[in-house]
């Protein structure tokens, strides 16, 4: 038994096409799956099922959606300036909640970058500098019991960025996050800082920048320390479904334009799980 984890980014918006824009893709999609049968669930039900605390009925045919960086596209409507307005992740979901007459209304995670600085700095050299990677609505977020947010590292190690948290300064290989400060910043760090943002509650989940992880922070430092992090899992980008047999600490999930990039592939995919 496997449950596909599906990711996008709220970020990818080049053209008002599916192919070409993650939102309008996750409103295809989102009718896809349930066309199928599929159910949208938490994704740290999933992370309870893998840790032997939910029985597999409770996750038969069910999929898991998460966004990746955590601008803010995932929670407000955009006026893109190419592409116009664009209806933001959260609210596409709560669109597609509204639709629900019986079952359980779908439920998304949004992987954010903690430093402030950093994403000071990503918002200006990838985006067009309007702050639109602020951090003023987490809290709101994950509240509004349509979306949890999770850590998606301290800085990404983004290579547009001057500094990173790395010991040799190796931007845009997350791999290289191998040593225990370094690591410490990354996870433990990041934590710190989201918890002063959502009033006290820490993040429990991680997802890999890039999908990439190191042998140190898989087998030593996540297992090892996680009385000081807090995580309980953590997903890397390999393309196939959970399963129990994974490791906790490289959990697989499904990235769309890379792994799926038509409502034909996602049906595969489905299919398959």
């Amino acid at each position: 038994m496997g449950i596909p984890v599906l990711t996008y980014h709220g970020v990818n918006v080049i053209e008002n096409t599916y192919q070409g824009n993650d939102h309008l893709a996750l409103a295809s999609d989102l009718l896809t799956i349930r066309d199928l049968g599929f159910r949208i669930i938490p994704l740290r039900r999933v992370v309870d099922w893998h840790l032997g605390k939910l029985e597999d009925e409770h996750v038969h045919r069910t999929v898991a959606i998460t966004f990746d960086d955590g601008s803010w596209f995932d929670y407000h409507d955009l006026e893109h300036p190419t592409c116009g307005v664009q209806r933001s992740m959260l609210n596409i979901i709560r669109d597609f909640n509204e639709g629900i007459s019986n079952g359980v209304p779908a439920h998304a995670t949004s992987f954010v970058i903690a430093s402030p600085e950093a994403r000071s700095s990503l918002d200006k050299s990838c985006l067009i500098g309007k702050g639109w990677w602020d951090d003023d609505w987490w809290l709101e977020a994950d509240r509004s019991r349509v979306m949890d947010i999770e850590c998606h590292s301290w800085d990404h190690v983004h290579p547009n960025l001057d500094h990173v948290v790395q010991q040799d300064q190796a931007k845009g290989d997350f791999a290289r996050v191998a040593s225990y400060p370094d690591c410490t910043a990354q996870f433990a760090g990041a934590g710190d800082y989201m918890a002063s943002v959502l009033a006290g509650k820490r993040p429990t989940l991680f997802a890999y920048p890039y999908g990439q992880a190191s042998d140190y922070a898989v087998e030593q430092y996540l297992p090892e320390h996680a009385p000081r992090h807090g995580f309980r899992a953590a997903f890397t980008t390999e393309p196939k479904p959970v399963t129990k047999s994974d490791s906790a600490w490289a959990l697989p999930r499904f990235v769309f334009g890379q792994d799926w990039r038509s409502t034909e592939g996602l049906r595969a995919i489905l299919d398959r799980a």
